[in-house]
């Protein structure tokens, strides 16, 4: 696979979208799992179309929820524009799963015999290229605002995963740092009175390997950071991503300014 660095990239073929770049929000949104698209000379990684538009391919729904908060908190948007089947931007890329030759009940002949180089390769053309972006991102949000911004990441689940039913609507999940998630589950718009089952570190987890992004920026720059875990059939339509939408941004709204009265409050001011 060609591997071409960030800034060379035209729109047809760059591997990772910035969405509202001159956002002046206090927020930096990332959706890792943003497209289903395969470059042409994997072909197609040897799988249908069926299993690849299903979910094991991407998120089905976030990036529209992502473009929907991105809006509304006038926040930039870092997005892949690559199938997570090719490599999962939100796993380490030595991780065996970052290039997986099997998810759920898919195999992925493309990704069974994948030589040392080979990975390399595709995580110097896609998964350096967005780590790089949303990191340029982050660092003009901090010159803008003086001061760090939260970062925020969107994702989507299966109802059913390997037969089994998720009931929950929504997972917050967070790293080491949960200040962020803290102030979300008690914000109202998620709250019991909204009729939505919503929990903390749902259906995964940091120990299932998924907050590398989280990790990787939030925890390591000192980051109120959230990663939001939306079940796909309620985003499955344009109502539904304007209604998620909406309910997410008031929560990260309250969120953040709960945040900001707890460290003025904490520091004396």
């Amino acid at each position: 696979m060609r591997a071409r660095a960030a800034v060379e990239q035209s729109p047809e073929d760059a591997v990772v979208e910035v969405i509202n770049p001159t956002g002046r929000g206090p927020v930096v949104l990332a959706c890792e799992h943003a497209s289903n698209a395969v470059p042409a000379d994997l072909n197609a990684l040897g799988l249908s179309p069926a299993a690849l538009s299903s979910h094991v391919a991407w998120d089905p729904g976030a990036l529209a929820v992502a473009r929907a908060l991105a809006q509304r908190l006038d926040a930039p948007l870092v997005a892949a524009r690559v199938s997570r089947l090719v490599v999962d931007c939100n796993r380490p890329p030595e991780a065996v799963d970052a290039m997986p030759a099997h998810s759920e009940v898919f195999a992925i002949p493309g990704n069974a015999a994948l030589t040392a180089d080979e990975r390399r390769r595709r995580a110097e053309a896609i998964h350096h290229p967005f780590h790089a972006t949303l990191a340029s991102c982050l660092d003009d949000a901090s010159r803008i605002h003086g001061r760090a911004p939260a970062l925020v990441t969107v994702h989507s689940f299966t109802p059913v995963y390997n037969g089994v039913p998720r009931t929950l609507d929504l997972g917050v999940l967070h790293d080491a740092d949960a200040r962020l998630a803290d102030a979300l589950l008690s914000a109202p718009a998620l709250g019991p009175a909204s009729g939505l089952v919503v929990r903390r570190n749902e259906p995964y987890g940091p120990a299932d390997g998924v907050t590398h992004t989280l990790a990787r920026h939030g925890v390591a720059r000192g980051l109120p950071h959230v990663m939001l875990e939306i079940r796909n059939d309620r985003i499955a339509d344009e109502a539904g991503q304007r209604a998620w939408a909406g309910r997410l941004a008031d929560a990260v709204t309250r969120a953040l300014e709960a945040l900001a009265v707890a460290e003025a409050v904490a520091s004396g001011v």
